[in-house]
């Protein structure tokens, strides 16, 4: 059997457009296959968080479901509080004298807190966040990257 030099569909198809399907389907399983519910088992998390006028620090933390968090508020200036919004949940620290405040993470989501005592004058940008969740969105966010960065560099044979 020979080489087919005419013909239809596969054959006479631009290796371009190959890539092109080839991408978008790769994509679009990536982007809807289902997220694992929960990656890791609930552990004890401890985070120490030092508030300032200058604002939280850190200002993002990241949990999983149903991790029992020990948040550690210490205060370096003045009096401040943490407000967590979702849960309902608040802790206040005078200079020099760390607060704690323990909860389970259990309702996944992003949730901000922020300082529940009037501190100063940029204390209603005193914020942060609090994310629980897996981290399987940032995964399938890299791999969708990867893929189309590597279908770009792919070279188109004429």
């Amino acid at each position: 059997m020979g080489r087919r030099t005419s013909g239809s569909w596969p054959w006479r198809r631009p290796l371009a457009a190959s890539r092109v399907w080839l991408v978008a389907a790769a994509t679009f399983g990536i982007a809807v296959a289902p997220l694992p519910l929960s990656s890791a088992r609930p552990a004890e998390r401890r985070v120490r968080i030092e508030a300032s006028m200058a604002g939280f620090m850190p200002a993002a933390i990241a949990v999983n479901p149903g991790d029992r968090v020990t948040v550690e508020l210490v205060s370096t200036d003045v009096v401040h509080g943490l407000y967590l919004d979702g849960y309902g949940l608040s802790v206040m620290a005078d200079p020099g004298q760390p607060a704690t405040l323990t909860f389970v993470a259990d309702r996944p989501g992003t949730f901000r807190f922020r300082c529940s005592v009037t501190c100063g004058p940029l204390h209603p940008f005193l914020v942060g966040k609090l994310h629980v969740g897996s981290k399987g969105i940032v995964w399938r966010a890299a791999a969708i990257a990867a893929l189309i960065a590597g279908a770009a560099a792919w070279p188109v044979r004429r």
